[in-house]
């Protein structure tokens, strides 16, 4: 008898069918701009008009084990936002504005409907960054991961006017730096937290937790906030008075803002606030250290906003219109060397 590709452990059949639930999905973030997406070799993407000096700005990512919530409750159509979160919130803050995203995923055995409600995660995300989903990949691999679970990758793709980009450049010591809240734990230092949750508190990941208001599982998959039409509005509000954004995720605060600062300038954080009860119950559920947990999560802030002195209530009033939490939290000063960031000493609960 003849072995076939699906006694290998490949579903071409189920592949088929998750492509035709797709092309739905894709197509409801399609915009002006493409050309040609599900079905091909490849997508088509074309420029905006009326730049002068276009500038392609690319990133990708992942979701990291924040997979392994969803795995464990069986939740699949958050998840893929995130994925498209990680990836458009860190081209933004170049000040470009999103064009199409392709997406990887990849399993042991396909499950259309567990795939299809992920990349129904992953459409969502790229409607609310105003983005196309262009196409993707999907690969199953039998063998390469346990039953009921699978990776994802993402990819980004964004433009930008040369003349308008955002960065160090641009930032003057003078500077004052806004905050801009999270929606929880985003997508980073899952594994501190369920090492914390699972094994110093021995709680299970559906538990019903009357400090956070409700059941665990609910807090622990909130999808990543996605910044793309808010930083629209801030760009358009101050122009040249916005200098530099910062993409909160792996490292915290302290690892990710001196990215977009010139050395010679430090950050002085004054204006921390309190904690979310996620955050709280962690720090004291391990225990974790207050550097630990700083460099771990992004503890309610999800995306810094370096702007002209003068610009502050500009810059708040424009962010705070468009549904975001903001405020300030500190300012730039000149130093020596390489820049950092410094905490004031701040009363008891207010240790973002």
């Amino acid at each position: 008898m003849a072995v076939t590709y699906r006694q290998a452990g490949v579903d071409i059949d189920e592949a088929n069918t998750l492509i035709e639930r797709i092309k739905p999905l894709a197509a409801r973030t399609r915009t002006p701009f493409v050309l040609e997406g599900i079905g091909g070799f490849a997508g088509l993407c074309s420029l905006p008009s009326g730049l002068e000096e276009p500038v392609l700005v690319s990133g990708t990512d992942g979701v990291g084990t924040k997979l392994k919530v969803a795995f464990a409750l069986n939740r699949h159509d958050t998840i893929g936002q995130d994925l498209v979160a990680m990836c458009v919130n860190d081209i933004i803050t170049t000040g470009a504005d999103p064009l199409f995203f392709l997406d990887y995923f990849g399993t042991g055995r396909l499950n259309a409907n567990t795939a299809a409600d992920v990349i129904r995660g992953i459409a969502d995300g790229c409607s609310l960054s105003g983005c196309a989903l262009l196409g993707g990949e999907t690969a199953e691999l039998p063998g390469m991961y346990a039953d009921g679970e699978y990776d994802l990758a993402g990819f980004a793709v964004g433009v930008a006017e040369r003349k308008k980009l955002l960065g160090p450049a641009r930032v003057k010591s003078t500077d004052v730096v806004l905050a801009v809240g999270s929606s929880g734990l985003h997508s980073n230092g899952y594994s501190l937290a369920r090492r914390v949750i699972e094994h110093e508190l021995g709680l299970a990941l559906d538990a019903e937790v009357p400090e956070l208001g409700g059941n665990l599982g609910d807090v622990l998959l909130k999808p990543t906030k996605i910044y793309a039409k808010s930083v629209k509005q801030l760009r358009e509000a101050l122009g040249e008075r916005l200098h530099a954004l910062c993409h909160v995720t792996g490292g915290g605060v302290p690892e990710n803002l001196p990215r977009v600062l010139p050395e010679g300038v430090d950050a002085i954080l004054d204006g921390c606030r309190a904690w979310s009860p996620l955050f709280s119950l962690l720090a004291r559920g391990g225990p974790v250290e207050l550097a630990e947990m700083r460099r771990t999560f992004n503890l309610g802030i999800g995306l810094l906003v370096v702007v002209d002195r003068d610009s502050e209530q500009a810059a708040t009033n424009a962010l705070a219109e468009a549904g975001e939490e903001v405020w300030r939290i500190g300012h730039l000063t000149e130093a020596a060397g390489p820049a950092v960031v410094h905490y004031v000493h701040d009363p008891e609960g207010q240790r973002a």
